[in-house]
């Protein structure tokens, strides 16, 4: 990076990381960059989802690789009706879920690769539970050198750390709802904006929030967990959570610059470009269009 002959930063991780690769290029007016960075993605849980499957979904949204990807579910928004049945049904769910090593069989849980990562994941466990939380599963919060039990923390709000950071680990925030505006006003409000789960079935109240949801996040995952997709999708996001898009199509005009030729509209200069296309003469005229 610091011999500026790098044109292309395509990388998905941290900003910071981001910013200091950016920074070791000489001329960062040249250094085209394609970013998928943090995300804070919530999954609502509307008042007609199926629990069962929604419960599914969410833990594997909160918990698949420890919570450890930009594309986790980052909070929940459980309608009021529903979260006391819910709470109870997913924190037996996360209480049962085994912990060992990758390669061990049913092994869902596994050591953190951070030293530091269970002191930061206790703070904000203890920071919440100080302003009014409560850790909802038996097993939430216990630790070991390098393990934090998953913790199911609930009633959440925006005074507490978890409700603004982007937590990349075993501690799950819920928020009970009663109008669907407020988990939308928090999106709206929020730094992030790469996808959300939505759960529910009643089509008329569905679609209008997918409508809503496209201009707040780049993907909307419908009764399903936040996720990546094959390649040929592309992966972006709004405000602090991306820049540029990755996918196979969209990584071919990362890597290209656009040029035209153009003339005056005359009989004089048709009469060469129609010559040019028949000639075969420039490749770069014969293999484009005009316009």
């Amino acid at each position: 990076m610091k011999t500026g002959v790098i044109d292309v930063l395509a990388l998905i991780g941290h900003s910071t990381s981001a910013v200091a690769l950016q920074d070791e290029h000489p001329r960062k007016n040249k250094l085209r960059l394609v970013l998928g960075l943090e995300a804070k993605n919530p999954g609502i849980i509307l008042p007609d989802a199926d629990l069962d499957h929604t419960i599914k979904e969410c833990i594997s949204g909160t918990l698949s690789f420890n919570g450890q990807r930009c594309t986790a579910l980052k909070v929940l928004y459980v309608h009021e009706s529903l979260v006391d049945e819910f709470n109870t049904k997913f924190s037996a769910a996360v209480d049962a879920l085994k912990y060992g090593l990758p390669w061990e069989e049913g092994s869902f849980l596994t050591p953190l690769p951070e030293p530091s990562k269970p002191a930061y994941i206790k703070g904000l466990i203890d920071d919440a539970v100080s302003k009014g939380a409560k850790v909802m599963n038996k097993k939430g919060g216990q630790q070991s050198v390098n393990y934090s039990y998953p913790a199911v923390l609930y009633p959440v709000d925006e005074s507490m750390n978890v409700y603004k950071e982007e937590q990349f680990g075993p501690v799950i925030p819920i928020i009970a709802y009663k109008d669907i505006n407020e988990p939308l006003d928090a999106m709206a409000a929020s730094d992030y904006g790469q996808q959300v789960s939505l759960f529910g079935r009643d089509v008329r109240k569905i679609g209008p929030l997918i409508d809503i949801l496209s201009n707040l996040v780049c993907r909307v995952n419908l009764n399903s967990a936040c996720q990546r997709g094959p390649d040929v999708y592309p992966f972006a996001g709004r405000k602090n959570s991306a820049v540029g898009t990755l996918s196979v199509f969209d990584a071919l005009r990362s890597f290209s610059i656009r040029t035209f030729v153009a003339s005056k509209d005359n009989p004089y200069n048709n009469e060469i470009l129609e010559n040019l296309l028949n000639s075969k003469e420039s490749n770069f005229v014969s293999t484009d269009y005009l316009l």
